[in-house]
């Protein structure tokens, strides 16, 4: 697979500054085309946007094309890369979990789920000085299942997930044999 178009989104935060970062190192190894994108959420005053975006692209020190999009950011972002035949999406994680996490959502987990090529998150973390990576007390060490709230490394644990299945599954079976009753 060759990798052309790279994009890197940008919120202008510090993980999508080590997201840009991983971006443009990849871009000048691979002698890619670099995209740097950001977008403006709905309700959203866009007047420094552009400004901020021509910085980020001075910053980088490299060739890119940039755009600002309107819109939700997951969807917008997928948009561009079809439209625009990205063959690697660079995304920055901030590393939210637990009720954060279900109720706004995740930029890079929309990107992650339907994006049209392959897609690199970079740690937020990745932003700090490396003496303060692993040594920060806001970053947690352990998540919590959102179902039963039992430690996990996932949103929701393996037995929770299997009940949830097994739930569906009956549900599933039990609409099947009525059907086949009223038929």
């Amino acid at each position: 697979m060759q990798i052309r178009q790279i994009m890197v989104a940008t919120d202008f935060s510090a993980a999508a500054s080590a997201a840009a970062e991983a971006a443009r190192a990849m871009a000048a190894d691979l002698g890619a085309r670099l995209h740097i994108v950001h977008v403006v959420p709905p309700l959203t005053d866009p007047v420094d946007e552009a400004d901020r975006l021509d910085l980020e692209k001075t910053r980088l020190k490299v060739p890119a094309e940039t755009a600002l999009l309107r819109g939700r950011p997951g969807p917008e972002l997928v948009r561009y890369a079809r439209d625009k035949g990205i063959d690697l999406i660079v995304v920055g994680s901030h590393g939210r979990s637990g009720l954060s996490h279900v109720l706004l959502g995740s930029v890079a987990e929309h990107v992650l789920r339907l994006a049209p090529c392959l897609v690199l998150s970079v740690p937020g973390a990745l932003a700090l000085p490396p003496a303060e990576r692993g040594a920060r007390a806001d970053v947690p060490t352990a998540r919590h299942c959102v179902a039963c709230a039992r430690e996990t490394d996932e949103l929701i644990c393996a037995a929770c997930r299997e009940r949830i299945r097994g739930e569906a599954l009956s549900r599933k079976m039990e609409a099947e044999r009525a059907g086949r009753r009223g038929a």
